[in-house]
């Protein structure tokens, strides 16, 4: 248990700064486990903040408790891939060798199980973190010996049962059994990279002017999922006045399925630090942050290493690479948990030190973000791109790629497939030809962009009436009849933020698959909006029904009028919080129209057998009498 002393230096380290409460908490969280209430009154009075204020902070993040945890902390993957590959087993181990269940800690005080949303291990599942330590391929065989060496208080490096993985996961300061799984490699993933040669030799000949019109000609858009113009992103930021300037990297990857900022955080840790000290040179920003998600946390020793390195030669700091009044820095802030905090106005918040909620726009970050200045926020990849196209030229980079979409892109895939990983394809690259390189068979469905974005097949359910959706629903580009699979990544058809999972013929789509990804949803809002935080619940249970037997043709209308009130929310979780169900109606229709009462106008639900089943047992256990 921390004393009050050891909450002081914290306190001290972080200089009583109210915006690094996140800091401030997980630091008093490593230390002794969970947050107490103690501790949370003296944050309150040396930060100048209410109670409610550290309180509200503190029971947002899913890697922060405010009650007592095991010794060793268990937190299993529920993603959908983890489900694939045997998590229930996995599972079960884990409650009968620990004797205890999910969401407990054990009578002894060792173990504590709990749940948790995707880690970004899809392709190396199931996965878990124990006590920040990355657990992958799990068996019930494994988790039996887990147990016995934890038993034994053996440390989380001792627990390892294979080698460390491939590349920089062997480094000291990582020591992963995470392997990185790059499957194919293009103009990003490639071997002639030479770490910070453009902030050596090239950035003196350019001007900020220089640099954002070279990126502006290249049409780069960013990597994440929304596709805006890079370069217009970073004159904008340029243009707005304020005292700094803040460039921001969004590495906290919370879709289910994505996992390529991982390995480009892991194998190519220059190529992104130097983007982020480049874009700070065309802005004119002197503040870096990169947000880690707290799954990756094993990477940050790593991390700020690569930092202090740059530091020593000069590419961080003051008058970089000799440029007078080039200064610009990087600090790496941790995540808690949150996959809201994906959504650049809720990263900043949590940057904060808040609650990760969206906040409402305008302003945008690029007017007013981190502590009122204005702020450009890029994804890992987006950064790593602008490298590459700032050495070779925009018209190297234009000869990749489609006319609308230029250059190449990073797909985390994962499922049903021999070969799962990252593979740096072009863009306009088809549904066909990935499932190929991936070795993929029987192929049922695919779910582009993780659970936010939509799940196609071979064939549309053309004989279905679809009638009713498409008068709203509009699936991203255009839709090519009778051949889904023959469509291709790129923003015109089929846009993506890199996430790719494959599903058989095996797979119950809708009870497995689509009921997998409104759990995430429902457990991942917010709950600022009614909207995000009521009406997933609401349709999962209405799918729930369907699935039961007891479904009409109106509930399949419900859905589609419910998803509709979902694009009031705030912010894209919200707004797309109803695409599983959304995006399967359209693609798989037929599968609902099998699980209808097709004739039935009206269904309840009730079930008269199951509601008179204790009564028809009283009766048959007590004597009836007849009066005459």
């Amino acid at each position: 248990m921390a004393e009050k002393s050891e909450i002081d230096q914290i306190l001290i380290k972080f200089e009583n700064d109210k915006t690094r409460l996140m800091d401030i908490l997980l630091s008093i969280n490593e230390i002794q486990g969970f947050i107490k209430k103690t501790d949370m009154q003296d944050i309150s009075a040396s930060l100048g903040i209410s109670m409610a204020q550290v309180q509200e902070t503190a029971s947002f993040y899913h890697f922060l408790s405010l009650k007592p945890r095991g010794k060793y902390n268990i937190y299993l993957d529920n993603s959908i891939t983890s489900v694939m590959k045997g998590r229930e087993e996995v599972k079960e181990a884990f409650e009968h060798y620990c004797k205890t269940t999910f969401g407990k800690v054990s009578e002894d005080g060792l173990f504590g199980l709990f749940d948790t949303s995707c880690i970004g291990m899809n392709d190396q599942e199931p996965a878990a973190i124990i006590n920040d330590k990355v657990f992958t391929n799990l068996t019930p065989y494994r988790v039996k010996h887990l147990a016995e060496d934890m038993r034994a208080g053996k440390s989380p490096d001792e627990l390892m049962y294979e080698d460390y993985g491939n590349g920089n996961n062997a480094d000291p300061d990582v020591k992963a059994m995470v392997n990185s799984h790059i499957r194919k490699k293009s103009i990003i993933l490639n071997d002639d990279y030479q770490a910070f040669d453009f902030l050596s030799s090239k950035l003196k000949g350019h001007t900020p002017e220089t640099v954002i019109s070279e990126i502006e000609a290249s049409n780069l858009r960013g990597r994440g999922g929304a596709g805006f113009p890079t370069g217009l992103k970073w004159r904008f930021g340029r243009r707005t006045d304020g005292k700094h300037r803040v460039i921001i990297c969004n590495a906290d990857e919370g879709e289910p399925g994505t996992f390529k900022d991982r390995v480009l955080l892991t194998q190519y840790p220059e190529l992104v630090f130097e983007g982020m000290v480049v874009a700070g040179f065309a802005t004119g920003s002197d503040i870096g942050l990169l947000y880690l998600r707290y799954e990756y946390k094993y990477l940050l020793r790593f991390l700020n290493r690569k930092l202090a390195e740059m530091r020593k030669k000069h590419f961080l700091g003051e008058n970089i690479s000799g440029m007078e009044d080039f200064n610009f820095d990087i600090r790496i802030q941790l995540g808690a948990g949150a996959y809201i905090c994906g959504e650049e106005s809720a990263l900043i918040e949590s940057l904060e030190g808040k609650r990760g909620e969206p906040r409402d726009k305008p302003p945008f970050p690029v007017e007013k973000g981190y502590l009122g200045y204005p702020t450009i926020v890029n994804n890992v990849e987006t950064l790593a791109t602008a490298v590459k196209i700032l050495h070779h030229g925009a018209d190297w980079y234009s000869g990749f790629g489609t006319k609308d979409s230029l250059g190449t892109k990073l797909l985390s895939i994962s499922g049903d497939c021999r070969y799962p990983g990252i593979y740096e394809v072009e863009w306009g690259s088809s549904i066909r030809e990935i499932l190929a390189m991936c070795g993929a068979h029987d192929v049922q469905a695919v779910q582009v962009g993780g659970p936010s974005g939509m799940i196609i097949g071979m064939k549309d359910a053309g004989n279905m009436d679809n009638s009713e959706l498409m008068k709203w629903y509009k699936p991203s580009g255009m839709m090519v009849a009778e051949k889904f699979f023959d469509r291709k990544l790129s923003y015109s058809d089929l846009p993506t933020g890199g996430s790719i999972m494959i599903f058989n013929n095996s797979r119950d789509l809708l009870g497995e698959v689509v009921m997998n990804f409104m759990d995430f949803f429902i457990e991942e809002s917010c709950g600022s909006c009614s909207t995000c935080r009521n009406l997933p619940l609401v349709m999962k249970n209405k799918l729930q029904k369907i699935l039961d037997g007891h479904g009409i043709r109106k509930d399949i209308f419900d859905l589609l009028d419910w998803g509709k009130v979902l694009k009031a929310s705030r912010c894209g979780l919200g707004q797309t919080a109803g695409n599983p169900v959304l995006s399967s109606i359209f693609h798989f229709r037929h599968l609902y129209e099998q699980r209808i009462q097709s004739l039935a106008q009206f269904d309840s639900g009730f079930d008269l057998e199951k509601a008179i089943k204790e009564t028809i047992k009283y009766v048959h256990k007590k004597p009836v009498f007849h009066h005459f």
